[in-house]
């Protein structure tokens, strides 16, 4: 089906949840379509994952016209026990120090 991303096997680092709150950090009004071709989901799991972050007040969006700017909440502490206490800027200082290093390489 064309549009669908390849299929990832094993396990990886972080979860999608991780990746989409990262895209949205990189850009606050990115389309869905825009995030699920970064993150490499389809389009249908990055809304449930939006609606997820925005259950649980991680983010909330505002609409602008006919697309959507997203506000992330930095303080907001991550869900795991392991991570008590550890706010979600931590986390994206993390993933974005990451993509400017990507970014840098030849």
């Amino acid at each position: 089906m064309e549009g669908v991303p390849e299929a990832h096997t094993g396990w990886t680092f972080l979860t999608n949840h991780a990746r989409v709150l990262a895209a949205i950090a990189d850009n606050h009004s990115a389309r869905i379509r825009d995030i699920a071709a970064h993150c490499r989901l389809t389009e249908r799991a990055v809304q449930k994952i939006i609606a997820d972050l925005e259950q649980d007040g991680y983010l909330s969006h505002t609409r602008e016209g006919r697309g959507n700017t997203y506000r992330i909440e930095p303080g907001k502490v991550l869900r795991h026990p392991a991570e008590a206490g550890l706010p979600v800027a931590s986390l994206l200082s993390l993933l974005a120090q990451d993509e400017i290093d990507r970014s840098q390489r030849p």
